[in-house]
């Protein structure tokens, strides 16, 4: 596996952003792709606003040449359990990148922000995204919540399966 890194967000990356934030990334995801580049430069604006606020963390995950492979976010930093939140760009995936990305969050967010819970979300139907968390359970206790079926103001029906991350 190549090295990757996960560096504070820049709307260099934007163009990137946009074409990778794609219908097959969000297919099991409350967001839908971009209607237009403004679109993703005002939400990515926002984060970017949250992050100087220290209410979010917002990276983009490169590989060590730099190349843009996707984003690894944290929000709700503010409270007692931030959110998680991680894609990769469809031609890298299963290559660990989104584990590797989402490990180095959790790290900052421990060391950085005396985090020690976290949430984290994936539509039962996205298996990748369900065996990536429990790629977690050494070093921390995953607690499952309730699943909660809903549909997007898109129209998208989820099948959202909540867990808590828990540091051991």
């Amino acid at each position: 596996m190549n090295e990757i890194r996960i560096v504070p967000f820049d709307m260099k990356y934007l163009g990137e952003y946009y074409h990778g934030f794609n219908a097959e990334i969000t297919k099991y995801q409350w967001p839908d792709p971009f209607d237009r580049m403004d679109d993703a430069k005002a939400m990515l604006q926002e984060f970017l606003d949250e992050m100087q606020r220290g209410e979010t963390l917002l990276y983009s995950v490169v590989s060590d040449k730099g190349a843009f492979l996707g984003s690894v976010e944290m929000h709700g930093l503010s409270g007692d359990c931030p959110e998680l939140g991680v894609w990769i760009i469809q031609s890298e995936q299963r290559k660990g990148y989104a584990y590797a990305a989402l490990n180095e969050i959790l790290n900052v967010a421990r060391s950085d922000y005396h985090k020690t819970a976290f949430f984290y979300e994936a539509d039962i139907r996205n298996m990748g995204s369900t065996r990536l968390l429990w790629k977690f359970e050494d070093s921390y206790e995953i607690i499952r919540q309730e699943l909660e079926e809903t549909v997007t103001d898109s129209g998208k029906e989820l099948k959202l399966q909540g867990y808590v991350l828990k540091a051991k």
